[in-house]
């Protein structure tokens, strides 16, 4: 979420309105005697001749009404997101809305002034992300209202989400927890280091063939998440390595932003992880990658700075519930992440 320092009055209603799907809570954002002078998403005015009525016209607030998110077009998500440096693209839109349940904020003329996502996994665990507001809806408290939907409609369950510096304190006074810091690497990949011969047959695994990578991505996140994988294999390449004839580690790669985001990454240790990521990383030699992970240091994220994806930002693991992250010796764990809303 964008931040605006601007000291602006406020005032807040809910209500229910009749006509829509959902839950509809509204609120007021006072924006002042002027409208002209106040800049929306687009930086142009929210009020302009050339969209409904006369410059002249004075307007001293407008009403946003919470939406369902699979009910908005995409390009007015799409023009959400660029509005605050976000790199999703319509695509990825539509797969996270195939993918999660969430809300928009709109006025009374279909604008988009915020959203907020969940993606339930199971029956009593959620990642909380797309929580993104215009900096003037923002700085009305509608990052906070947005949140307060969302946690009402996860009532019962378990959440996790990835926070940036400028939402922190917002889902710390939500009571959420800090469990990590995400390091975002991304770059134009490089050759590749000599990685010697791999231990096991690391190979291609078919979307169909989804199901036999369960039994350890399971244990990796916490939760089930099979629905998810499901619909990621649809529009990934994915690969796996087996050792003995079974499955130790697998990593999927798919389309996003600017180039493509390898993840997940699940593995045992660390040199397998290597091998997975570095299976995905030759294949894209010279395009630009992503890939979201919570090792700080250590041998995988030496190798994916080798490889030409330093780190570009960090965000926050929180939780509000149980703890999300609980990682064991030996135990398979997520050495990259799937997307920050998705985890």
């Amino acid at each position: 979420m964008a931040e605006d320092s601007e000291d602006l009055p406020t005032c807040s209603k809910f209500c229910w309105l009749p006509g829509f799907n959902m839950f509809q809570k509204v609120i007021t954002l006072a924006f002042g005697e002027n409208p002209v002078c106040h800049r929306g998403f687009f930086g142009a005015p929210l009020i302009d001749e050339g969209v409904f009525m006369a410059k002249s016209v004075r307007v001293k607030s407008f009403d946003l009404v919470a939406q369902d998110i699979s009910e908005v077009d995409v390009d007015l998500l799409h023009a959400l997101s660029i509005g605050v440096g976000w790199p999703h693209r319509p695509a990825d839109w539509d797969f996270l809305r195939r993918a999660g349940q969430g809300i928009v904020a709109v006025d009374g003329i279909g604008r988009v002034f915020g959203s907020a996502m969940w993606f339930p996994h199971g029956e009593d665990f959620a990642t909380v992300g797309l929580v993104i507001t215009t900096p003037r809806a923002q700085a009305q408290g509608a990052g906070r209202w947005l949140m307060d939907q969302v946690l009402e409609q996860c009532e019962g369950r378990n959440l996790s989400l990835n926070a940036t510096k400028a939402a922190f304190p917002l889902y710390v006074s939500l009571k959420f927890q800090t469990e990590a810091e995400v390091f975002l690497h991304r770059g134009t990949v490089t050759k590749l280091p000599d990685l010697g011969p791999v231990d096991g047959n690391l190979a291609e695994m078919p979307a169909a063939e989804i199901d036999t990578i369960y039994a350890i991505d399971g244990p990796a996140f916490g939760t089930d998440r099979s629905r998810l994988l499901a619909l990621l294999a649809e529009v990934s390449v994915s690969c796996v390595l087996k050792r003995n004839g079974e499955i130790v580690g697998y990593a999927m790669r798919h389309d996003f932003g600017r180039g493509q985001v390898i993840g997940p990454i699940v593995a045992r240790n660390d040199e397998d992880a290597i091998q997975l990521a570095a299976w995905h990383l030759q294949a894209l030699e010279g395009r630009h990658a992503r890939i979201d992970t919570r090792e700080e240091d250590g041998p995988f994220a030496q190798f994916i700075q080798q490889c030409g994806l330093p780190v570009s930002e960090k965000v926050t693991t929180m939780s509000r519930g149980r703890r999300f992250l609980n990682r064991s010796v030996d135990a398979p764990w997520v050495y990259g992440l799937a997307g920050h809303a998705l985890s």
